[in-house]
């Protein structure tokens, strides 16, 4: 690896055994031979600065009715402001991780890009994530400074509160931005100059955890490098979505999902084009803003173009040249029906935190009926068995993929079930066709995705027994036509208390409050007992087969 920049070492160090790691395609591919000294918000920023684009626009965003905006030059100014105060008020130094918390606004991609030229590690969180949520990622990753929307500050607070049980005592500065008080981050801003000299970090220099529930309710780190960021950039928006410098993206995902952090932020900056940041959307809202601010590119999940579909006459769509989807899959009919509605035939795609992005997608003249599309240029994939030998063409197996981005979890030993011989195995099954073409089969693991969610049964279990009502639980996904699935749970009651339409509500209303309120099982069923093995262990796929039914 390459000299590292950081003087705080906690991410190298913290990287899985080289041993465990997927073999890197980089050589030989000119799209990812990127320098050994790389920073990668210098390059989606900065370059476009140097090469004359200053005053091309690079954040829109809507204030009541008037449309306000940045333009490369403003939002450079801006991170280097922010970059002055990260290191000359708060002291951080290169390799220091920093907590970003807030919806997607323009102070919240300024913070990202600001932290990266600081040479700190980003670790973006979910605005609706609970203290004890936001607890558990920062003491997995060691943070002790969180950049947040003055409006989401509470939740961290109860982290710095040591009579609260979110206590954190690593976290030790809290910075608000869209503060206006005399200790809000832009106070600090005043005065900063507009120069600020970026770290000179490694391409292989931490500059992301992006934080990920498992099976298990544990949250997973997946580390990125500087180049990782790029590669995502270079590849998959490159090759397959073709952004150029008038095109004009907005979309629902939140910044702090790798799915928006490319589509919304990374993607349009290296294309020099321009992203419509708005903090939350409405399938109505969405298309309102397509029309507002003649937005050629969205991005978003299945379920939000399922309900668009219905609504798109009210709006005009002629600026709209391409849809994304991904999140979760995308079944044929709400592609059909949004081709039927829009005339726009949909890029669907799958990826994962662990890869950063989309690795599997086609552009809309490549589509095949029923498939996600062809492996992204850079990235090979087979379909292998249990033993990871290939199978037949048009056989069901287990997804590998290999690419120049792959799974690095952070101090975890479950690196080496998500890399095997090699390869990355993104928990997917799949089957190939002869021409290359990938059919999404359905999820190996518990995993449950709900409107492009990705919530974990065991955690919403674990959220349900603090209930005093509740002596054991089972969560799994149900499918829905709407949402792709919701959460649903089997509750077996402790004695004294009687299952009934008033109690479905209370244990709802407690998950909300308890942990991120898109976790909440929307339908429950009380049982006399759980389906278990002789061991004792849940038998998920008999409440499977129940919520089915």
């Amino acid at each position: 690896m390459e000299r590292s920049a950081h003087l705080d070492t906690f991410a190298r160090d913290n990287l899985p055994p080289i041993e465990w790691w997927p073999e890197m395609l980089l050589e030989g591919n000119p799209d990812v031979d990127y320098p050994a000294r790389l920073n990668c918000a210098v390059a989606l920023l900065g370059e476009q600065v140097a090469a004359g684009h200053g005053d091309r626009v690079a954040l829109q965003w809507a204030q009541g009715d008037e449309n306000r905006s940045l333009t490369y030059k403003q939002l450079d100014v801006l991170t280097n402001r922010i970059a002055h105060v990260l290191v000359e008020d708060m002291k951080l130094v290169p390799g220091n991780r920093v907590l970003l918390r807030g919806p997607n606004n323009p102070m919240m991609a300024a913070c990202w890009l600001a932290s990266i030229k600081a040479g700190l590690v980003t670790v973006p969180t979910m605005p609706l994530l609970r203290a004890v949520e936001l607890k558990t990622i920062l003491d997995k990753a060691e943070i002790h400074a969180a950049l947040c929307d003055e409006r989401l500050r509470e939740e961290l607070e109860h982290c710095m509160d040591c009579a609260h049980d979110s206590y954190t005592p690593a976290l030790k500065q809290l910075l608000c931005f869209n503060d206006e008080s005399a200790q809000g981050l832009e106070a600090l801003l005043a005065g900063k100059p507009e120069d600020f000299t970026a770290c000179d970090t490694a391409a292989d220099d931490v500059c992301l955890i992006a934080f990920t529930s498992g099976t298990t309710g544990q949250p997973k780190g997946c580390m990125h490098f500087h180049r990782d960021v790029l590669a995502m950039c270079d590849t998959f928006s490159r090759h397959v979505l073709r952004l150029t410098p008038d095109d004009v993206v907005c979309g629902t995902p939140p910044l702090a999902f790798t799915f928006g952090l490319g589509g919304l932020l990374c993607f349009p900056l290296r294309a020099g084009a321009s992203t419509v940041l708005l903090e939350r959307l409405t399938p109505s809202d969405l298309l309102g803003m397509i029309d507002r601010f003649k937005v050629t590119m969205s991005f978003t999940a299945p379920t939000f173009y399922r309900q668009m579909a219905g609504l798109v006459d009210r709006y005009s769509l002629a600026s709209l040249r391409a849809t994304v989807s991904a999140g979760e899959a995308l079944p044929d009919a709400t592609r059909q029906l949004w081709k039927q509605a829009s005339g726009i035939e949909m890029t669907d795609g799958i990826g994962g935190t662990e890869m950063i992005h989309v690795y599997v997608s086609s552009p809309p003249e490549k589509v095949r009926a029923g498939a996600i599309g062809q492996v992204v240029p850079g990235y090979v994939a087979m379909i292998l068995d249990d033993d990871l030998n290939p199978v037949p063409v048009g056989t069901v197996g287990r997804l590998a993929v290999k690419g120049p981005t792959g799974c690095k979890y952070l101090n975890d030993e479950r690196q080496k079930q998500f890399v095997q011989g090699g390869w990355n195995f993104p928990g997917d099954t799949f089957k190939m066709d002869e021409d290359g073409y990938l059919y999404y089969q359905a999820r190996n693991d518990d995993m449950i995705v709900s409107s492009g969610y990705n919530i974990a049964g065991p955690e919403v279990e674990g959220t349900l027994l603090k209930h005093e009502a509740v002596a054991e639980c089972g969560v799994v996904g149900a499918a829905d036509e709407e949402r792709g699935q919701i959460v649903q749970a089997f509750i077996v009651l402790k004695p004294g208390f009687t299952g009934s339409d008033e109690l479905k509500k209370k244990l709802q209303d407690f998950v909300k409050e308890n942990a991120a309120p898109y976790k909440y099982p929307r339908a429950i069923e009380f049982v006399a007992s759980l389906p278990r093995t002789e061991t004792g262990k849940l038998q998920r796929f008999v409440l499977r087969q129940m919520a089915q039914g």
